[in-house]
């Protein structure tokens, strides 16, 4: 029960449609036993040939009761549903509001097509906790029990058969069945969870697997995992048939015995028998609303476990609740001290003992070989990762005790891999500030060399229509209109000539002159008018100090300068 608390506390927000539902669900369950109950006695008050007006009173009762039934009925479903709509609103703009901080980090634990099926899937499965788990059996319970109560002014014998059978169908037969049902459940969920993990890998590889010839088999594989959530279903199908079959058969053996003992009391000369046909009716009505209990605690273990999914995947992450925000004013400064880091489930350290100092307004480089951990470093000074062990503070304070939002707020950055979407020049440049003039997104163009583009130009989704090295500039000049105080850049120009990048590096450079700069290369050319070169190697900073000084003492960076020179000339 308690992977729903998180689901209870958003559906207690809806206090007055559930109340309604409940209302009116209550009135039009009770309303259909009277409606059948009265047609019952009116069945056997005309077989005795009453007054006419005795007939047109229970007839005006019926019609009554009818109009209650379809009303109530109606209102209802709409108060219910309402809650139901507002509820899983409410539950995504909480898991989002969790998710959305954490989403760089939680892409290394869980695959994509797995969280497109926990998004999707899970939440659209507790849709049915409100209307199949949370207020079906408190109507049911309210409309057994009054029933029962006045059940007793006739036959107290009769009213305990009908609590027998409110237990026995209300309770009984849907837990022994939800044993069974839970195991086919957790299948279905897998099986679900495997198939959109296969169609998302399908959809993202397509092109590659096109090129190898791979294309054939991976679709084989896709139909396997389609079949086999396809067979779980019909699984599933049918067991909430057999479930709700036996759960029937349960409420028309229970009827039978009321016709019985009710035949048998009337030749006892304990009931009146113009009170039985009354009596079968309200037993074969009353039971409706045991039905939806017959597939209860299949939408309650679905909930619960979805519920779980949901909520599992940001338990246990940090959040930034009451951390302190940045200003922005001036530039930033950090300091690493025996800063250590490994992802989840992996032995081997990404970073080890790290220890550096990057002065506010400082540029420094940072270098090595491919895995040496510079891009991760990276992380942890964007607080996308919390260091495993050591320290880590800008300005002198603890980076954990600062806002992360703020810190991103504050810095134009430029990773390795930069998501472009469906849209234009124009609309891809509007995201890195408010109230940008056409002038100055022509300037940024301008500056990273796509002065040939058009604010107009269309850019296809994931920037396909783009070239590596157009990619490249297109997020440079979005981070030149950031304009912020602190430079992060990751391989920005790793796809661009060598001509081409000494142009922007120009512009980069001037507009961050009295800015706090990081950058990350594989190229050792233009480091020359870095402050400080950092040089790392298996997660560990091996070498430190200006150009100058690294190829005077001919250690690491020297070798990698003349091999660089050996290859490219």
């Amino acid at each position: 029960m308690k992977e729903l608390t998180s689901i209870l506390k958003i559906v207690t927000l809806e206090k007055k449609d559930i109340l309604l539902s409940i209302f009116f669900g209550f009135l039009a369950g009770i309303a259909a036993v009277g409606l059948f109950g009265s047609s019952g006695y009116l069945i056997s008050r005309a077989a005795l040939v009453p007054p006419l007006y005795a007939l047109t009173v229970l007839i005006a009762f019926l019609k009554l009761f009818g109009f209650v039934r379809a009303l109530g009925r109606y209102a209802e479903r709409y108060f219910s549903h309402r809650a139901t709509f507002t509820m899983l609103s409410n539950i995504r703009l909480a898991f989002y509001e969790k998710l959305e901080p954490h989403a760089p980090r939680l892409f290394q634990r869980y695959r994509s097509g797995d969280l497109l099926a926990r998004i999707v899937g899970d939440v659209e499965s507790l849709q049915n906790f409100f209307l199949r788990v949370y207020y079906p059996p408190v109507v049911m319970v309210i409309i057994f029990l009054a029933t029962i109560a006045f059940t007793t002014i006739f036959s107290l014998g009769i009213a305990v058969v009908l609590l027998v059978g409110l237990l026995l169908t209300g309770f009984l037969i849907p837990f022994l069945f939800a044993l069974r049902q839970r195991k086919i459940e957790n299948r279905v969920r897998e099986a679900r969870g495997e198939l959109s993990t296969d169609v998302t890998e399908f959809l993202y590889g397509f092109r590659d697997l096109k090129i190898y010839q791979q294309l054939e088999g991976k679709e084989l594989e896709l139909e396997g995992s389609s079949e086999t959530y396809v067979r779980e279903q019909e699984k599933q199908g049918k067991q909430r048939v057999y479930s709700q079959s036996m759960n029937t058969f349960a409420t028309l053996m229970i009827s039978w015995v009321v016709t019985g003992l009710g035949a048998f009391l009337v030749s006892e000369g304990d009931l009146n028998g113009l009170f039985l046909a009354m009596l079968v009716m309200i037993s074969l009505t009353v039971f409706e609303n045991a039905a939806p209990m017959a597939v209860l605690p299949s939408h309650f273990d679905d909930s619960r476990r979805a519920s779980k999914r949901l909520f599992n995947v940001v338990e246990g992450v940090e959040g930034d609740q009451g951390a302190a925000p940045l200003s922005g004013e001036t530039p930033y400064g950090f300091q690493l001290d025996k800063v250590s880091f490994h992802y989840p489930d992996e032995k081997r350290d990404s970073l080890r003992q790290v220890t550096i100092d990057l002065s506010p307004g400082s540029k420094t480089a940072i270098v090595g070989p491919s895995g040496s951990g510079k891009s991760t470093l990276m992380q942890l000074l964007l607080k996308v990762q919390p260091a495993t062990d050591g320290d880590i503070r800008i300005d002198g304070k603890p980076i954990a005790s600062l806002d992360q939002e703020s810190l991103w707020a504050h810095a134009n950055v430029v990773l390795q891999e930069t998501h472009f979407f469906f849209g234009t020049i124009r609309d891809n440049l509007s995201l890195a500030k408010e109230g940008l003039s056409d002038q100055e997104m022509a300037r940024a163009l301008e500056q990273a060399q796509l002065s040939a583009f058009t604010l107009d130009d269309e850019v296809f989704e994931k920037g396909e229509n783009l070239s590596g090295g157009e990619k490249q500039r297109l997020a440079i000049a979005r981070a030149m209109l950031r304009g912020e105080r602190l430079w992060m850049l990751d391989e920005p120009t790793s796809s661009i000539d060598a001509l081409t990048e000494r142009d922007i590096y120009h512009h980069l450079f001037e507009e961050a002159k009295e800015d706090t700069l990081v950058l990350i290369s594989h190229r050792l050319t233009g480091l020359d008018r870095m402050d400080q070169i950092i040089v790392m190697e298996e997660g560990a900073v091996v070498e430190t100090g200006t150009y100058d000084q690294l190829m005077t003492k001919q250690g690491y960076f020297y070798q990698m300068k003349q091999i660089e020179k050996s290859v490219f000339g």
